[in-house]
């Protein structure tokens, strides 16, 4: 089931790197009409696409009353664990917060930084094949932690989970919409919906496409792909790297898990174990058959050069020598007890993360993504004075004659 290859199968290397989606034109057409429909008619556009594609009876918002009978009627042990999620998600949170500050970088001359909250944030919420309450305590709690005013939330069928963590981040208002419609109606706003200063949140190929087609008038946090799993281990459990590699590949078809790893009897004892386990989710099974990967290197130096040429969305290292090296990568996981599983639900480390390689110039989301950070310069007449000279001159080297003016026209 899990591919087995060698380092040096360069062409096969190669295709694991290999992360360009061939863009389905069919799902891109159809996401352009819904969204250009909800852009133009609005709250009814909106509703029919709810009815059609959510299921929608009833009213679109879900209001607070209704909100607070969902929490109370969630079994005490879902509460309890909503609510040490949520309480987890928020200390992480709150050591993210940019901060504000003021600097004389010379006589005269005085920087400060601004930091302020984005006023209103929509958080997409999937209720696909399962109802993901840990999605909403991940994006929501960072943006109110950031001083977000009005934090709403999209999901297309939430259940009492869902409006449970929907209280438990403080969140009092829920919209029973999902897809490129609900994208739509958070990125351009309709008259019963106001428009969101960002969309944040994880979604199928529609809503991917359509964050995608939004994102030149509302900002989004980005625009991801299948989940991805790496874990490196030279010596580590067979049965637990089993256990990862499948529990990463029942997110999705199209979820790619691979073990990288300089051991071939580890490669194969975790092979035989993962196509075991498995059977138990055709979701699983597949995912593992299509984009599962054992990679087996010559050395830790090439297996973690592998590893950060991915630059995946998770990283799993239980190998201490090589814990604190520089990864490439969302979010790492060290140690043989950092199960994956974890930060997904409870660490309050972000689980929504950079997907195919983008985990190279960034990674997962925090309470920095929804404030606003700006500059304010204050240069006085002394301060001019003591800059004079440089400006003049570099804007001279480079052929801007009006900027130099600029500041010479102000010398005494």
């Amino acid at each position: 089931m899990l591919k087995m290859l060698s380092s040096s199968d360069a062409p096969a290397i190669a295709r694991l790197l290999d992360r360009r989606r061939t863009a389905d034109r069919t799902v891109e057409r159809r996401v352009a009409r819904i969204v250009n429909d909800v852009r133009r008619v609005g709250d009814r556009a909106l509703r029919r696409y709810a009815r059609q594609l959510d299921g929608l009876r009833g009213p679109i918002e879900v209001g607070p009353a209704e909100i607070d009978r969902a929490a109370r009627a969630v079994t005490p042990s879902v509460s309890r664990a909503l609510a040490t999620a949520a309480r987890n998600i928020r200390r992480v949170a709150r050591r993210q917060r940019p901060q504000s500050w003021r600097e004389t970088v010379a006589p005269g001359v005085v920087i400060e930084q601004r930091v302020r909250p984005l006023e209103r944030v929509g958080c997409y919420v999937p209720s696909g094949r399962h109802p993901l309450p840990s999605s909403l305590l991940m994006t929501a709690i960072p943006a109110k932690i950031a001083g977000v005013a009005d934090v709403v939330v999209a999901c297309p069928r939430p259940d009492d989970t869902i409006l449970a963590a929907a209280k438990a981040a403080g969140v009092r208002c829920v919209y029973r919409m999902g897809g490129a419609h609900a994208i739509a109606a958070l990125g351009y706003g309709t008259r019963s919906i106001p428009r969101v200063d960002k969309i944040v949140g994880p979604g199928n190929a529609y809503v991917t496409a359509a964050k995608a087609r939004v994102a030149a008038v509302c900002p989004i946090d980005f625009v991801a792909g299948p989940t991805e799993l790496v874990i490196l281990s030279a010596r580590g459990r067979p049965d637990w790297i089993a256990a990862d590699l499948v529990a990463q590949a029942e997110h999705d078809p199209e979820a790619r898990a691979i073990l990288i790893t300089t051991s071939r009897r580890l490669a194969l004892a975790v092979a035989e174990r993962a196509t075991a386990r498995a059977t138990v989710s055709p979701i699983a099974r597949l995912a593992l058959a299509r984009n599962g990967a054992i990679v087996i290197c010559r050395s830790m130096r090439e297996a973690a050069d592998l590893v950060n040429r991915i630059a995946p969305e998770h990283l799993m290292v239980d190998h201490a020598s090589v814990s604190d090296q520089a990864w490439r990568a969302g979010t790492t996981f060290v140690g043989p007890y950092a199960a994956p599983a974890a930060g997904d639900y409870a660490t309050g480390s972000n689980h929504v993360l950079p997907t195919g390689g983008a985990a190279s110039g960034r990674g997962g989301l925090s309470a920095s993504d929804f404030v606003h950070v700006s500059t304010v310069q204050r240069v006085s007449r002394k301060g001019l004075l003591g800059l004079a000279s440089t400006v003049i001159t570099l804007a001279g080297a480079e052929g801007l004659r009006a900027h130099a003016s600029s500041v010479e026209v102000r010398m005494p």
